[in-house]
């Protein structure tokens, strides 16, 4: 339940981005496109490879390079192959193309302190190779063109990948502390359910034992004993059930009363109509059978979705369509999306969201979103109990 509720909100800002575009933002697909990359830069040096090196031909210089690109594939989980295997390169073949992303990938996959620790021993490993006989004279032949090529090269790459790793901890920590507030939402939306069946459900206990106690009394007086005794038996358990309900379900700050109804549904229509969004509000006649607490579910459900459309797709009419058949209660809310996204982005955590998949499941219901043919769709569905 906990799952389901943290991730609604998450589901509901995914549903309406293109397929094509959650395939091409998978991880997989990115260190395939950037092995692709990295190859195709490294493919460019192939006929220079073969000619400055008679150990290696143009098939060898290619499968020897696209061996290496292909350490990218494992550039998250093992960033420090890839690293390893272009200082090899860059050894043998003084090819600095797969230094780049490798000192990329661990600043952004292993922090500040891999990528400061694995670019000072590329610049170490590269000073030393610069001292060698042999050294390209394009890639350096002094040390001013060493100091102003080879070592911006791996100081540049690992510092984009630390400053990457570092926004992806920013949004990690935004992502986490919008779970926790979409958790926190629920748990509040369950006192609010904890409180509505304790004011309902207390009413009727109340109820019922005042009506014992009459029935009781009543039948003392007709000389009917036996059923006073019964009566009173009845009204104690209904007293000490009543009593139980207070001491488990803890009771609402003072003043605070139970979500209204369906009766209340017009009022809310009309107040959000005064804020400019128009509502076309069609219900079952016989849906005011239904229990308070189901009641009380619709509600939420209808109070959220016109706040949500009133500041995602403001001036656009919202329907509203509550329907009881076959057991079931069905509130179905559609709202065209705008056709340009407001001027000033909406203040919106999700909450709501996870408080009104949490109401509808706490009565036995589902709940659901989608976005179908240009219009943002909710659709709650929860058993109408019993009489229908």
């Amino acid at each position: 339940m906990h799952d389901r509720a943290a991730h609604a909100y998450r589901r509901v800002a995914a549903a309406g981005r293109p397929r094509a575009e959650q395939w091409a933002a998978h991880p997989r697909v990115i260190d395939v496109l950037t092995a692709l990359g990295c190859f195709a830069l490294m493919s460019l040096d192939i006929p220079g490879l073969a000619a400055a090196d008679n150990s290696l031909n143009g098939w060898a210089a290619t499968a020897v390079l696209a061996a290496g690109s292909a350490t990218l594939l494992l550039r998250r989980s093992v960033p420090w192959l890839p690293y390893a295997v272009a200082l090899v390169l860059l050894a043998w073949l003084h090819e600095l193309t797969l230094v780049q992303f490798a000192l990329y990938s661990l600043g952004r996959y292993r922090g500040r302190r891999a990528g400061v620790l694995a670019v000072t021993v590329y610049v170490a490993a590269s000073w030393a190779l610069f001292q060698l006989p042999g050294w390209p004279a394009h890639r350096g032949d002094t040390l001013a063109d060493f100091l102003s090529l080879v070592v911006p090269i791996g100081v540049l790459a690992a510092g984009v990948g630390i400053a990457a790793n570092r926004q992806d901890l920013v949004r990690a920590l935004r992502e986490q502390r919008d779970e926790t507030a979409v958790l926190q939402a629920v748990h509040t939306e369950r006192g609010e359910v904890a409180g509505d069946v304790h004011d309902f459900v207390g009413r009727e206990l109340t109820l019922l034992c005042v009506r014992s106690d009459v029935l009781a009394r009543r039948a003392r007086e007709d000389g009917e004993g036996a059923y006073a005794d019964r009566f009173e038996e009845l009204g104690d358990t209904a007293r000490r059930a009543h009593t139980l309900l207070n001491e488990i379900i803890v009771q609402r700050a003072a003043g605070s009363t139970p979500t209204p109804g369906l009766d209340v549904l017009p009022a809310l229509v009309e107040q959000s109509e005064r804020a400019g969004t128009p509502v076309l509000l069609e219900v079952d006649e016989v849906a005011g059978r239904l229990s308070p607490l189901r009641q009380a579910a619709v509600y939420r459900v209808t109070q959220e979705c016109l706040t949500n459309a009133a500041k995602h797709a403001p001036g656009e009419k919202v329907r509203v369509r509550i329907a009881v058949a076959d057991g079931r209660a069905r509130v179905e809310i559609t709202n065209p999306l705008p056709a340009a996204a407001p001027s000033r982005a909406p203040v919106s955590t999700g909450r709501g969201m996870a408080g009104m998949a949490e109401r509808v499941r706490s009565v036995g219901g589902t709940f659901e979103t989608a976005v179908r043919d240009g219009s943002y769709e909710v659709v709650a569905e929860l058993p109408a109990g019993r009489g229908f």
